[in-house]
């Protein structure tokens, strides 16, 4: 089967991408993780519920990340922490304001309900390319949906709105789509920060498992792991 290179461009005031988050503490890791990327590209084919089948195409092959900074504020903090309450200051007598307190899928009040501190993390300032590896039809398939997209595109959160084009490029090669990717950052006047590559290359850098490959989304979401290897960029 013949594949090719899908170029995402990933930029936004705010990117977040969990991966261990609880109600209470929404982490972010500190690039695109496989299952958001995918979501997005879900959302772009208006492909709702299990998807198992696209999943299944689409997990054993690669994604690289490269991570770029601003060239001007190189050393810029780029975590955010957004302090939440959840479900307070709603009047229980107007149905209205009632609605919008959260409950359960049954539309029972949540187990120990009332108000809920939250803590959520963002990426702020960061631009990524990613490269996603796909069988040829569907990176045409998912290329042409990018571009007119069926639902609304966001990075990770609905809040995190891209504010450049997303689908960059259709390619034969991965080296390819890397090349078009630091071109991109050049004219931006960006800093290479690190890349992620797929598999376990100890050699390289920092090897992560991640829980991030999709199996199925929907109400009932499964994942299953894979090795990343995060090669840090020396400026020295």
């Amino acid at each position: 089967m013949n594949h090719s290179y899908l170029l995402l461009w990933l930029e936004s005031p705010l990117q977040s991408w969990g991966f261990d988050s609880k109600f209470g503490r929404r982490d972010t890791l500190n690039f695109p993780t496989k299952s958001g990327v995918l979501g997005l590209i879900c959302c772009a084919l208006g492909a709702r519920g299990e998807q198992r089948e696209f999943l299944k195409n689409m997990a054993d092959l690669s994604m690289s990340v490269i991570s770029f900074l601003p060239e001007a504020t190189p050393d810029h903090e780029v975590v955010l922490r957004d302090f939440h309450m959840v479900g307070s200051g709603y009047d229980k007598s107007d149905p209205w304001e009632k609605s919008l307190i959260p409950k359960t899928n049954k539309g029972t009040p949540a187990v120990g309900g009332g108000s809920k501190m939250t803590y959520r993390y963002y990426l702020q300032n960061s631009y990524f390319a990613v490269v996603l590896e796909a069988p040829q039809a569907l990176a045409e398939k998912i290329a042409e949906a990018l571009q007119n997209p069926v639902w609304d595109l966001y990075l990770g959160r609905k809040n995190c709105v891209p504010t450049d084009f997303i689908y960059r490029g259709l390619f034969h090669t991965e080296s390819e789509s890397l090349e078009m990717a630091v071109s991109i950052s050049q004219e931006k006047k960006l800093l290479e920060s690190f890349r992620v590559i797929n598999g376990e290359e100890r050699e390289k850098g920092e090897v992560l498992i991640l829980n991030d490959v999709p199996i199925q989304f929907g109400e009932r979401k499964q994942y299953r792991d894979r090795y990343v290897t995060v090669i840090g960029n020396d400026r020295s």
